[in-house]
């Protein structure tokens, strides 16, 4: 009897490879969909930092702004953490994915797509967070300057470093102490510098998550190999990604002293970081 084992198994082997084909694509199909899914959360996430700026504007040009903005600005402020801790998740799930296959030493095209792709998804989340940040800290300073304002109208002067200690406090009273309430100029003054110090105590505390989200996605991107070890390398030819840098750590010295004012230098050097971290995925897997 002639022996056809080879023949059976030649024939089985165009099925097989078919197979995995068809399976490896429909992954990648599925791949896409999810990278489809995060591009509209990280859209979203852009739309929602515009509306704050619209609130932020809104109760800065009101004395007292009225409750339903300032509840309105809230719920953005959650909604953005919530979608910004999803589009997180999501990239930390590819890049889990990534390094699997990375260690199986299975680096394919489709590898290479993938790592594309989390990269640019990684650079606009890190971008518009950035903004978000940046927003958050315009704000601030806005408000603590409406502050120091409604103070010289009672007749208080401060220093910049004097009013940001009297910040760090959370009694609005440090502010009114030594005030005679003997006009209604005085006493509306005195209500704006409650409600503008009540604000920036919800800002920092946004601030705070802010930078645990920065440092956390600051590992997510320098886990994605020898980009960041480039970045010497790479940051020539960037200038103005690193003018942007300087730019945003003359802002962080700005704030000197006390536990709040460290908050907000780290920040902007939190920022400074992210912005260097977008020069490396911008080029080095070009």
């Amino acid at each position: 009897m002639k022996d056809r084992t080879n023949e059976l198994r030649h024939a089985k082997d165009p099925e097989e490879e078919e197979e995995v084909v068809v399976d490896h694509g429909r992954f990648m199909d599925e791949f896409f969909d999810q990278v489809e899914e995060i591009r509209g959360f990280i859209d979203s996430l852009a739309e929602k930092v515009e509306e704050v700026k619209r609130k932020h504007a809104a109760i800065l040009a009101a004395p007292n702004p009225d409750e339903m903005t300032k509840a309105e600005l809230e719920e953005l402020m959650t909604d953005i953490k919530k979608l910004a801790n999803t589009v997180r998740s999501k990239l930390k799930s590819i890049q889990q994915t990534i390094e699997q296959e990375e260690g199986l030493n299975r680096s394919s095209a489709d590898t290479r797509i993938r790592k594309t792709q989390h990269s640019t998804l990684s650079r606009k989340f890190v971008e518009v967070m950035s903004e978000y940040n940046a927003t958050q800290s315009d704000y601030r300073e806005r408000c603590k300057s409406r502050i120091q304002r409604q103070l010289e109208i009672t007749g208080r002067n401060t220093t910049n470093d004097e009013l940001e200690s009297m910040l760090e406090s959370d009694n609005p009273a440090i502010f009114t102490s030594g005030i005679i309430l003997d006009s209604s100029i005085s006493q509306q003054a005195v209500d704006e510098i409650e409600t503008r110090h009540t604000e920036i105590i919800k800002l920092e505390n946004s601030i705070r998550e802010l930078h645990d989200m920065f440092m956390d996605m600051a590992r997510l991107v320098e886990n994605q190999g020898e980009l960041v070890n480039n970045i010497e390398k790479n940051v020539c030819g960037a200038q103005e990604y690193v003018e942007k840098a300087k730019e945003d750590t003359k802002q962080a010295t700005l704030v000197r002293k006390g536990g709040r004012r460290k908050l907000m230098l780290i920040g902007g050097c939190v920022a400074v970081t992210l912005t260097v971290l977008i020069i490396a995925l911008a080029i080095g897997l070009s």
